[in-house]
């Protein structure tokens, strides 16, 4: 995916997860979700805090967090999601269409960032909501790269991940296969597509230590 694909796709998705987000009761903006600690209205202000942050805000967040990356962005979150949950909402229509992103990182971070967080808000919720294969292509093929935060090449060393609606493989060694959604779940950090996934490779998965750990705090860690 080219700059303008990648930038198409995050606006759907953030369109898509503030349409879901407007049907959400009080309960369900409370629910917990697949970040642990992190509420639905948490994970739902820090996606679009993407489109907010500048460096002043990063040097604030990181001052606030002690230096320590996963704080600063979880406390960050909690202040975020402490608003109404209109206020949130009404902060994916008004930045609709912004191409800003955090200082120091690529355009592809945001696309990973909704992608992954849309998926620790529904599925703890019962809901559903595909992840597009070509552009959970492009943000697996980010995290493969990048040696923070999920360190996704060093976890599943000695396995290839293979997905079975798209073209893209990584990794060498027994096979891994699953949809480019459940993969990009489990290069993340996250357990809860385990069960879509298939492979001789599974074995060894679960027999790996730190290989597939609990849901991680996730793609903003990853921004």
């Amino acid at each position: 995916m080219d700059r303008d694909a990648v930038w198409d796709a995050v606006h759907r998705e953030r369109s898509a997860l503030a349409d879901l987000l407007e049907t959400l009761s009080p309960q369900e903006w409370d629910h917990p979700t697949l970040c642990p600690g992190w509420a639905v209205r948490d994970v739902a202000a820090h996606v679009i805090s993407s489109a907010q942050y500048g460096p002043a805000d990063l040097v604030r967040a990181l001052w606030r967090g002690r230096g320590d990356f996963d704080r600063a962005m979880r406390l960050d979150a909690r202040d975020r999601g402490r608003r109404p949950a209109a206020e949130i909402v009404a902060d994916y229509r008004r930045l609709d269409g912004s191409r800003r992103h955090p200082p120091g990182t690529s355009v592809r971070e945001p696309l990973l960032d909704v992608l992954v967080h849309t998926q620790d808000i529904v599925l703890p919720l019962g809901r559903r909501h595909a992840m597009p294969p070509e552009a959970a292509r492009a943000a697996a093929e980010r995290v493969w790269s990048m040696p923070f935060p999920f360190r996704a090449r060093r976890r599943l060393r000695g396995l290839t991940m293979v997905a079975t609606d798209v073209a893209w493989r990584a990794g060498e060694g027994p096979e891994v296969r699953g949809s480019m959604e459940a993969l990009l779940l489990l290069l993340t950090g996250r357990t809860a597509a385990l069960d879509r996934l298939e492979g001789p490779g599974l074995p060894l998965l679960a027999a790996t230590p730190g290989a597939a750990p609990g849901a991680a705090p996730g793609a903003a860690r990853d921004a």
